[in-house]
């Protein structure tokens, strides 16, 4: 249970406040309702382009880092499809000096041409070396235009293509500054051991003055109800054949989503799930397989991923992995089986609020739910999870009609 409280100032930045007085620190938390699915189709990257111009220097403050440091601080942030995120911690007592420096670059950043330049060229730099020159480095950059037609998640946070970056204008980028970087589309939450009176007047003092702007409008072409299995062949120089299965699924804040991530978990979750038992340790199709979820706001992807022993065609490993599949629509799930996994995903919810950014950057992300209350509803939501779920779960996501199949790597024949 994360307790809290909650004000709006009067230009609608929402404001969380967590007091801890066990802890000497404070934690800022700054998240923009912003990300790559907010983007221009033929302009993409620029939620993730932002994360780095936001150190590059604002209005009063050339090194956000260097004055940050001074006062014995440490930050990061990251951009998903859905969000841009900030934090930082610091002792308590200098908690002011973070509510300046991200006061100071949401009034305005510097727009100093010699940052944009160099934050494009440490991107552009990133799009190479993470995406483009290592092995299986690509794989959702061809991924998700399979499973994704008309949703902006087709493209990944890097971006659809270098060129996109490359043609970034100061124009555009004080197009998109001033669209999503304004305090009515923002999320301040401030944890650790202040007070509640403390985050109000600091965030009037600091936020205040800051002008709401309109908020931008989010209507994103939803994705159609997909009603034929896809296929893409890749091919590749990399260690191992390799297979992507992808099933589209209830988005982050559904009723349905804790059903579908725990199906993923029974499916393969650790070494106890079925398909790492039979298809790594019995059969030794594969070397490494798992199943997970994206966890997007809108609606995701049940992914099914695996490294294929040398020798094994993909084709066989898939059927191999339908074969689990089938039983699980069929037959559904046992009653340890479902017990095992929710105790797991009891406990990564339990240590994910042990440490206090986490805390906070949780407070943030679900104040994007509608309702912050969600935060503290997360374990009664697992634990409601039936085997009828699983099963009714499995029989909606897991058709054949519903899934995208990536075979990515060397090719064998035999």
């Amino acid at each position: 249970m994360i307790e809290y409280q909650s004000f709006d100032l009067p230009n609608g930045l929402k404001v969380i406040v967590h007091e801890d007085r066990d802890t000497q620190l404070a934690v800022l938390n700054l998240l923009y309702d912003v990300g790559s699915r907010d983007e221009d189709e033929h302009k993409t990257g620029f939620a993730h382009l932002f994360e780095h111009l936001m150190f590059g220097g604002s209005r009063h403050i050339e090194s956000y880092d260097q004055a940050l440091e001074r006062v014995g601080g440490e930050n990061n942030a990251f951009t998903s499809p859905d969000i841009t995120n900030y934090y930082l911690t610091v002792p308590a007592n200098n908690i002011e000096t973070g509510f300046w420096l991200e006061s100071d670059r949401m009034l305005s950043l510097s727009f100093d041409p010699r940052v944009l330049e160099v934050q494009r060229s440490v991107v552009i730099e990133e799009f190479k070396q993470r995406y483009l020159n290592q092995p299986y480095g690509d794989v959702w950059l061809k991924l998700r235009p399979l499973a994704y037609k008309n949703h902006p998640y087709k493209w990944a946070t890097i971006g659809k293509e270098i060129s996109h970056i490359e043609g970034a204008t100061m124009q555009d980028v004080k197009d998109f500054f001033y669209k999503h970087y304004v305090p009515n589309n923002a999320t301040l939450v401030v944890a650790g051991n202040v007070s509640l009176e403390q985050v109000r007047e600091l965030s009037e003092k600091w936020f205040g003055d800051i002008p709401a702007q309109q908020r931008p409008s989010r209507s994103l072409p939803p994705e159609e109800a997909q009603t034929a299995k896809r296929s893409l062949t890749v091919e590749a120089d990399v260690p191992a054949q390799a297979i992507y299965k992808v099933f589209h699924m209830p988005g982050r804040f559904s009723p349905k989503y804790h059903t579908a991530d725990l199906l993923s978990d029974i499916l393969g979750r650790g070494k106890s799930s079925r398909l790492y038992q039979t298809l790594v340790q019995e059969k030794r199709y594969f070397s490494t397989l798992n199943a997970y979820v994206t966890g997007s706001i809108d609606p995701g992807l049940l992914v099914i991923s695996g490294k294929l022993h040398d020798g094994i065609r993909p084709e066989k490993g898939e059927e191999e992995i339908d074969m689990i599949i089938s039983e699980v629509i069929e037959s559904g799930v046992t009653d340890e089986e479902l017990n095992k996994v929710k105790a797991q995903a009891e406990s990564t919810v339990v240590f994910s609020e042990v440490e206090l950014l986490n805390r906070a950057m949780n407070l943030a992300y679900y104040s994007l739910s509608g309702e912050v209350e969600n935060v503290n509803r997360e374990l009664d939501s697992i634990k409601a999870v039936t085997k009828d779920d699983i099963h009714n779960a499995a029989q909606e996501i897991l058709r054949v009609e519903n899934s995208s199949i990536m075979y990515y790597g060397r090719h064998t024949n035999k």
